[in-house]
């Protein structure tokens, strides 16, 4: 049972660091899709949250959004920088099908000229594709669709809460016919798991027939918070992995540097070599109306 919080917020953009990407919007706290990998678990735990099975069971849901925004983005400071929806909780979870916050917020993103990319599991981002054709024409954009794995066993075992991962590729397939820029994120790819090299060729190849853009790839990390979890619902469904993965991730939180790269390195290796040479034109952009000044 999920229980859903309306509760106002007072800030909407978060300024972030080390990132790709200068500024967050999260219309949402807590995720319904309940992934045992969710690094936001650590997150939760730092602000002394459950992070266990109750994440995801406890949804805030910041009713003003859209209008907190539409204010940040008026200001004169605002530079129009890249905004990320996604990055801390999905932004097309099932709460979205009835408050449509994350629709709201990216009409006041369009109207005010920002870029923006969204991250999401989450299949009803197809019922937006009337707004980011829109905003198409006026700001850079990009979706980007997660599917780390087609296994069936290990999607539901480790993502209980999402979509079929080949119901999300025929989004990805839409999207790219509809001249949305759409990528798909192999992330995370789990040790021993979902590294499997037949099954990482089959996710690539999978993403690459459904037209995606540009494929990008991480590995699992396990920091606190997430690691417990995570590490407890492995006992459970695949026991004769935990002691890989103590000694894995014994006294760190990510892989070493150089098994990390060779898994992503083999990911980029099979994305080039299913490379698509044809693909449905992007949406384009009009040209700029030059302004008289009176």
């Amino acid at each position: 049972m999920v229980a859903y919080r309306e509760e106002p917020c007072r800030t909407a953009l978060n300024k972030v660091k080390g990132m790709p990407f200068p500024w967050s919007l999260n219309p949402y706290t807590g995720c319904a899709h309940q992934c045992t990998f969710c690094y936001v678990r650590g997150f939760e735990r730092r602000a002394d949250r459950p992070s266990d099975d109750r994440y995801g069971t406890d949804i805030r849901v910041k009713i003003n959004i859209a209008e907190v925004l539409r204010r940040e983005l008026a200001r004169r400071s605002w530079a129009r920088e890249e905004v990320t929806i996604g990055a801390a909780t999905d932004p097309y979870q099932p709460a979205e099908g009835r408050y449509r916050l994350t629709r709201a917020c990216l009409i006041e993103l369009s109207r005010a000229l920002t870029p923006f990319s969204l991250i999401t599991r989450g299949p009803m981002v197809w019922r937006d594709v009337d707004v980011l054709q829109d905003a198409a024409q006026r700001v850079e954009l990009s979706v980007n669709v997660s599917v780390p794995t087609l296994d069936d066993r290990i999607w539901r075992t480790t993502e209980p809460g999402t979509a079929p991962p080949r119901r999300r590729l025929e989004i990805v397939r839409r999207l790219v016919d509809a001249g949305i820029r759409t990528n798909v994120a192999i992330a995370p790819i789990l040790p021993g798991l979902s590294d499997r090299p037949e099954l990482l060729a089959e996710a690539v190849a999978a993403a690459r027939e459904a037209g995606a853009h540009h494929l990008w790839a991480n590995v699992l990390n396990l920091r606190p918070g997430t690691r417990e979890h995570f590490l407890s619902c492995l006992e459970r469904d695949w026991p004769e992995e935990r002691a890989r993965y103590d000694e894995l991730y014994e006294g760190r939180s990510y892989l070493p540097s150089a098994q990390a790269k060779s898994v992503t390195a083999y990911v980029a290796s099979l994305a080039r070599e299913h490379a698509i040479q044809r693909r449905p034109p992007l949406r384009p952009r009009p040209i700029p109306t030059q302004l008289t000044l009176v």
